[in-house]
């Protein structure tokens, strides 16, 4: 049964304050509270839930994956396909912080993505969201959600602090090696790991695309359920595709529109 007109309205606007914003751009993340109430959650909880087992297209054993398969599974761009969905990814509380953050008039959506870590799923590596995306501007940023109470032990998205201001950092994807090389990195850098012990449902991290970022497995016998959503500050132009993920992004979610153009299909609206 479509919800949309059951489901909670996002559009108002939450404020974020000069240190959350400080904290974000010196570190690349920031965790903010309570962006939806209890009410909120447990309405959009199974919206996003149920699309997310629709359009699941991992049917692998655990045991028959690669170490990037363990990971999470990941469905992507629900809005599309999902009305009631649709209404969370285009929210406009949402967008309104992003913006904020990165000191814009206005973003657009690059795409969102179900990442639903199961019991038992493996680690994320390491790794830096950008190295997939063929654009020119470093004022990019992914809302992380969980959908319900997460602690470290289902797999906490843990930040390297201060990595976001080196830019594009090794033409590794996510994987067993980007986790060496960035661990390494890293290390060598003295970054300071920083991680919540504890996220409610409803509170959300907001990350640079350019920070590193890893989670542990999931060693509790509950789905790890979050939601995220990848913004990119309005004005923001395509460039030439770097390797062959970038490639396949340049499809996919930009359209394939020309390089040197703003990144503005139909995939990428305007949510302010």
């Amino acid at each position: 049964m479509n919800t949309l007109t059951q489901l909670p309205a996002l559009d108002d606007y939450k404020a974020v304050s000069p240190t959350e914003i400080e904290a974000f751009r010196k570190n690349g993340h920031v965790l903010i509270p309570a962006v939806l109430n209890q009410e909120e959650v447990t309405a959009y909880r199974g919206v996003i839930a149920s699309a997310a087992a629709r359009y699941n297209e991992e049917k692998r054993k655990m045991e028959d994956r690669d170490t990037y398969g363990k990971a999470f599974l990941q469905i992507m761009n629900l809005w599309v396909v999902d009305e009631d969905v649709k209404k969370f990814t285009l929210a406009k509380r949402f967008a309104k912080i992003a913006a904020d953050l990165l000191g814009v008039d206005n973003v657009r959506i690059y795409h969102d993505q179900a990442l639903f870590k199961e019991p038992g799923g493996g680690p994320t590596p390491w790794h830096q969201d950008q190295y997939y995306w063929p654009i020119d501007t470093h004022n990019t940023v992914t809302l992380w959600m969980p959908m319900v109470d997460i602690d470290v032990d289902m797999g906490m998205l843990t930040f390297a602090s201060g990595s976001h201001t080196k830019g594009y950092v090794f033409d590794t994807a996510i994987s067993d090696e980007s986790e060496t090389a960035f661990d390494n990195f890293v290390k060598d850098n003295q970054y300071n790991i920083v991680r919540p012990n504890h996220m409610n449902a409803g509170d959300a991290t907001f990350h640079y695309g350019f920070t590193i970022h890893n989670a542990p497995g999931n060693n509790s016998d509950m789905m790890r359920e979050v939601m995220t959503i990848i913004y990119v500050a309005d004005g923001a132009r395509i460039t030439e595709p770097k390797h062959q993920y970038q490639i396949a992004d340049h499809a996919k979610w930009l359209k394939g529109l020309p390089v040197g153009s703003e990144v503005s299909s139909e995939l990428n609206p305007l949510v302010l």
